[in-house]
């Protein structure tokens, strides 16, 4: 399961959620007084996670919309090749090939230990440990 449920009116900006079936950030949450005809509306802004796509979702505030469940791991850069890097997972000592982010480029020493998350059965370096 890399998904769970969560009420639209309850996320918080920095949480995540599921918009197109992309992992995203959520940016702002803004909800509208009901009406005399319906129920109040969520206005969600957020950023995809992996492509850095701004999307927006209107829905009832009280309607429910996934959320990506987040597993946070710890990694070995096994070897660095230009744009992406060998990692093996300190736990289960799989090894893997991602992306280097541009915050982190220049930054990575082979040898040294990252931080990576799971999100949706994709993978992402996020900082180096230390």
């Amino acid at each position: 399961m890399t998904t769970t449920k969560a009420v639209i009116k309850t996320l918080k900006p920095g949480k995540f959620c599921v918009i197109d079936g992309e992992p995203c950030r959520v940016l702002s949450v803004t909800t509208s007084a009901p009406g005399k005809h319906g129920g109040a509306k969520a206005r969600l802004e957020a950023i995809g996670i992996f492509d850095n796509k701004r999307r927006s979702v209107v829905k009832p505030a009280a309607t429910e919309i996934e959320v990506p469940i987040v597993n946070k791991r710890v990694g070995q850069v096994v070897a660095i090749m230009g744009e992406t890097a060998q990692i093996m997972d300190m736990e289960t000592y799989e090894t893997f090939e991602s992306k280097i982010p541009e915050e982190l480029k220049g930054r990575i020493k082979q040898g040294g230990e990252i931080i990576y998350w799971i999100l949706m059965g994709r993978k992402m370096l996020v900082q180096i440990k230390g």
